[in-house]
This record gives structure tokens, sequence and C-alpha cells, in this order.
């Protein structure tokens, strides 16, 4: 799915949902929320913090996997395009690319080389750039192409009012073996709940749990995951996250 839309930068800003806290009621010209101390500013520190330790042990791993992308699927290592960051504002994402070149489905322009590469999350290792240039966090919604924007619910726009990040509550939950209404349902979720450095840590400890079990690296039936577009229709509703997934979403809260 990644690595099927074009690389071209949106300039424009998508509405997005008004940010709630649990429990708060009223309608969207409700007064804005009072961030917490962390929120403002610890993770945004935490961001960088991370990403700069992070790029120590990452570095050998991300040559061997650039080396490798050159040697079986050739030039351009880096794959970049654009997708939509906080509050809308789009940004080119890094990864390595993990397709063959040209045209066709995903499934035809897979390899083994390249699957591996996505189970493992390798190719996101260059997104820490991302991170440290302030495009994404570590923590928060997947970022998704700005064709994907029109599509949103106004309750899934709340996604696009937080930073997207490396990973996430639906990362947590399953990666891409969630239906699409249940991944944005659990993005917005975690952008609409106030966010600590426990909850941060925890989803980040989930995530690594779920990689290393090897879940979710592509959705059923597909070689990565069925586009948005493909899905959504005129009036689609989100869902309500299930109880067993809200659970992954209270773990790790002050």
């Amino acid at each position: 799915m990644d690595d099927t839309e074009p690389d071209r930068v949106v300039r424009r800003r998508t509405p997005t949902a008004t940010l709630r806290r649990p429990g708060e009621e009223g309608s969207d010209a409700a007064a804005p929320v009072v961030r917490t101390l962390y929120e403002r500013c610890g993770k945004r520190a935490c961001d960088i913090l991370g990403a700069a330790v992070l790029l120590i042990p990452a570095a050998p791993l991300l040559v061997l996997a650039a080396l490798g992308v050159l040697a079986v699927l050739g030039r351009p290592v880096l794959f970049r395009q654009v997708r939509t960051g906080r509050d809308g504002r789009p940004f080119v994402l890094l990864k390595l690319r993990s397709l063959r070149e040209g045209a066709g489905e995903d499934a035809a322009r897979m390899t083994r080389f390249g699957r591996a590469l996505r189970a493992s999350a390798l190719d996101e290792l260059p997104q820490l750039l991302n991170v440290l240039r302030g495009e994404m966090s570590l923590v928060g919604p997947r970022p998704l192409p700005p064709d994907y924007d029109a599509l949103y619910t106004p309750a899934e726009a709340a996604r696009l009012r937080v930073r997207p990040g490396l990973c996430g509550l639906a990362q947590a939950a399953g990666r891409n073996a969630l239906p699409w209404n249940t991944r944005l349902a659990l993005d917005a979720h975690y952008a609409r709940t106030r966010q600590s450095l426990g909850r941060d840590l925890g989803l980040i400890l989930l995530c690594a749990w779920v990689l290393l079990r090897g879940i979710g690296a592509s959705a059923p039936d597909c070689a990565t995951m069925r586009p948005l577009t493909a899905e959504r229709g005129p009036g689609a509703q989100p869902v309500q996250v299930a109880p067993r997934l809200r659970i992954v979403a209270e773990r790790g809260r002050d």
C-alpha cells in the first residue's frame, strides 16, 4: 500500500475534529482543551532524545538494509512520499524501498526480500529523521496519504490533531491486520485522550511485542494493505472501539 501513491505535495489543510477529552460534552465549538506539560513540550523533547539515541544502534542496521535494497531492488534506495501530518500539513515521509520499480499491483512487485523488510519494520528506520525534523513523533497515528483526508469522518479526522508516529495504538493492536474502520477509530481515540509518558512508553513496548511476534505485516489476502480509497464510499461511519482494543488504549496511562 505504502509504495503505490504518487509523489506530490498537497498545499491544503484538512478540517479536523475538535480535540476532546473523555467525558467532555458539548458541540464542536467547545472551548480548547488545556494541554498537559508533557503534551506541550515533554513529548517533543522525548521524541528528539529518543530518536537521537535510537539512531546510534539503528545506524548499522539501516546501512545493511540499504545495501540489501541496492543489491536486490536497485536504485533508488529510499522511497519518498507525501503524507499528511499534524493539522493537515503535508510532509515527505522517508522509508527504504520494498517494492520493485514499475507499474502493477503491490503483490506482483513484492519480493521475498521486500516482504522480510516490511515484516521486520526495518524499512521504517529512516523515519527517525522525520521525527528529528519535527514532522513525526515516536508515538502517534501512522501517517497516511493526502488522498485519504477527504474520506475521514469528522470523528476520525481527530487523528490529524497530533503528530503522526512510528508506533501507535493501532499498531499495538495488530498493525495492518486491523480493518480500516477499527484502525482509524483507534487513531482518533489516541488523539482525543490525554497523552502521557507512561502511556507512550507502554505503546512502544506493545508495538515491539507485536513486531517480534510477526503480527500484521500485511492485511489478510493482501501483499500490504488495501487502499482506503478502495473501501470507502459516501456516508461511511466509524465503528466503536471494541472493548478488547480499548484495554490496549488504557495501558501505560499515568
